[in-house]
Parts: C-alpha cells; sequence; structure tokens
C-alpha cells in the first residue's frame, strides 16, 4: 500500500468515527428541551457541514495523482484540525 492509500484509510476512518460521534450527539440533542434543542441542533448542522467539507478532501486525495497529493495533503490536514475542534467544541456543548 503506498503512502497516499494509507493517508487516505487513515482520514476516512477518523471521518467514520466522527460520523458515529455525530450521531450520538443526534440522540442527545432529541433527547432535551425545545430551547436547547434548537442550541444543539445549530451545532449539529455545523458538524454535518464539516463532515461533507471532509468527504469532499478526501475525493481530492483519492484523485490527485501521485505527484500532487502531497500538495493537496496540507489542505486535508487543516480541515481535519477544523473538524477536530468542531467535534471538540460541540461535546462541550452537549455536556452542559
Amino acid at each position: 500500500m503506498d503512502d497516499k492509500e494509507a493517508y487516505r484509510q487513515k482520514k476516512q476512518a477518523q471521518l467514520d468515527q466522527w460520523k458515529a460521534e455525530l450521531d450520538k450527539l443526534k440522540a442527545k440533542a432529541a433527547e432535551e428541551s425545545a430551547d436547547k434543542k434548537m442550541e444543539l441542533n445549530k451545532e449539529v448542522e455545523h458538524l454535518e457541514g464539516k463532515i461533507e467539507e471532509g468527504k469532499a478532501k478526501l475525493a481530492e486525495v483519492e484523485d490527485a495523482s501521485e505527484d500532487a497529493w502531497d500538495s493537496i495533503k496540507e489542505g486535508v490536514d487543516s480541515a481535519w484540525d477544523s473538524m477536530k475542534h468542531a467535534f471538540s467544541d460541540a461535546a462541550s456543548k452537549f455536556k452542559k
């Protein structure tokens, strides 16, 4: 397996983990009062957007030539950092 494929698989596994976490957050939001549910649903929508962004970045990796994927990797890493922070922030809001 080449570096590009190993990298893609690692990022896909993280994305799958975040999708599962998002499903748990959706279930928690459904159990809250109306006001809290509205607040949490905004967080869920934000996280769904981040996951879609992650899917798009993974597609870029898959479509990139062997020579170009190193330059794409920086953008993917930046998007993953952004998602990591978004999920961390959302998790703290769901604990309140």
